[in-house]
């Protein structure tokens, strides 16, 4: 509970600043591999059915699970040198693609 509650803390300064990193292009160097293809089961890239249940939780809780890992999918998509910036623009990209 104290991890979750330090990212929520950490989410409303680091979603603003990812604002100002590409997103979609670290979404296609970290994320595609198996977003693109839904490998382990990982919800497909644009595909709002798939992605519904995760947005429900929130803006904050999706950072958490991509910063923190979730299932098969390791913390920070098992690219440890992503800053959580950098992590906050590619999940900013993937919803951006669910509008």
């Amino acid at each position: 509970m104290l991890r979750y509650l330090a990212v929520a803390a950490l989410a409303a300064v680091v979603l603003p600043a990812a604002a100002e990193i590409d997103g979609a292009k670290v979404y296609k160097q970290n994320c595609a591999m198996c977003h693109k293809a839904g490998l382990a089961n990982s919800p497909k890239f644009g595909d709002k059915e798939a992605w519904a249940p995760r947005v429900a939780t929130g803006r904050e809780a999706l950072l958490h699970s991509v910063l923190a890992g979730k299932g098969a999918m390791p913390p920070k998509g098992g690219n440890a040198k992503l800053t959580d910036e950098e992590v906050a623009a590619a999940l900013g990209h993937i919803l951006a693609s669910l509008e």
